[in-house]
Order: C-alpha cells, then sequence, then structure tokens
C-alpha cells in the first residue's frame, strides 16, 4: 500500500491530497515534518495519513493552545 496525506481546511472543507505519496508511514511523516509551514500557508488546517484507504491517524497544523 501506498502511503498519503488527505488536507483538509477549516470545518473538514476538502483540499485534496499531498501531490506525493510514499512507501513507508515513516517517509510520509517526514515529508509533513519538512511540509506543513507551507501547507499552513495555503489555508490547510488539518492532514490525514492514510494507508492505501485505511487512515491511521489525523492531526491539526495549528499550534497547540
Amino acid at each position: 500500500m501506498a502511503w498519503s496525506w488527505r488536507l483538509e481546511k477549516a470545518g473538514g472543507e476538502p483540499a485534496g491530497v499531498a501531490e506525493e505519496s510514499f512507501s513507508t508511514q515513516a517517509d510520509a511523516e517526514s515529508w509533513l515534518g519538512e511540509n506543513w509551514r507551507g501547507l499552513r500557508a495555503d489555508d490547510v488546517d488539518k492532514v490525514t495519513l492514510l494507508d492505501g484507504e485505511t487512515v491511521v491517524y489525523g492531526m491539526s497544523l495549528h499550534d497547540p493552545e
């Protein structure tokens, strides 16, 4: 299976899927670590990690309050 990130705007509005897919969870998480600021600049508020079609976890790109 390929790993990918589903992108969401505020309120759960879809913002697409990250252009890249990854062969491992670690590669996907490394990519997010390098690119989350750019995603925030593009008004992405939340990301969800997918293993194929299976949701692994979701997380906010906002600073914790």
